[in-house]
């Protein structure tokens, strides 16, 4: 199990995984083409916003709504081959998170509130990147987990501020705040196809001192990077 690394703000964890996958990784194969592929990891991040200086200096704001609506629709958005949303609202006929909030409310303590993504026997070209989330209460607040069976790191601070919106919407309706957010990633990965505008964000990050860490991000300034085409996990 590799060990939990704690991150201050969604930025700081973007930069940081890229960065891993950058470093330690080697050449496998995907559907989509040849990619970089790096160790399993395991972190916490506590400040999760779209105006987070890093997500607004190298990330692509014209991507935010259609993996917003992955989350909050329950129908299949293209180009995506399946809906968190609809998963978390209505597999096999279940809410599972209104489940989640009934769990809680009546055992506070319980470790059991998880749930899954997945259907057993489904085409495996459908099986969602995300797995399984989990809920608890701890310290009057609720924290969750989110467990990935792959993760395209250029694109994975698009997948984790829609996520704390579901944390939130759980912690609302159980009239407590959000603690931290824990995201284990088994394969997290990098295009091929992305190495170079990765590697340019990288390079940026360094020079306006916005990288991993746990200090509060500096000022930025945009770049002018070429945001490249859309790769939807």
């Amino acid at each position: 199990m590799p060990d939990l690394l704690r991150f201050a703000s969604c930025g700081e964890t973007w930069i940081w995984l890229m960065r891993h996958v950058r470093n330690n990784g080697g050449p496998a194969e995907d559907d989509r083409g040849p990619i970089i592929e790096a160790s399993a990891v395991l972190f916490e991040i506590t400040g999760l916003a779209w105006d987070d200086p890093v997500l607004k200096s190298y990330g692509d704001a014209g991507k935010i709504p259609l993996y917003a609506s992955k989350f909050s629709e329950r129908t299949v958005v293209p180009p995506f081959k399946y809906s968190y949303g609809g998963r978390l609202r209505q597999l096999l006929g279940v809410d599972q998170l209104r489940w989640i909030t009934d769990v809680l409310r009546a055992k506070p303590y319980t470790k059991s509130g998880w749930i899954s993504l997945t259907v057993p026997g489904e085409s495996p070209d459908a099986v969602p990147c995300l797995t399984s989330l989990a809920f608890r209460l701890r310290a009057g607040r609720l924290v969750m987990t989110a467990a990935f069976r792959s993760q395209n790191a250029f694109t994975a601070y698009l997948n984790y501020v829609p996520l704390r919106s579901i944390q939130s919407e759980v912690a609302g309706d159980l009239g407590v705040s959000c603690g931290s957010m824990r995201v284990f990633v088994d394969v997290p990965h990098i295009y091929v196809a992305d190495e170079v505008t990765v590697e340019k964000i990288l390079q940026l990050s360094e020079h306006d001192g916005l990288g991993e860490g746990e200090s509060t991000p500096g000022p930025a300034r945009r770049s002018r990077r070429d945001r490249g085409r859309l790769r939807p996990d």
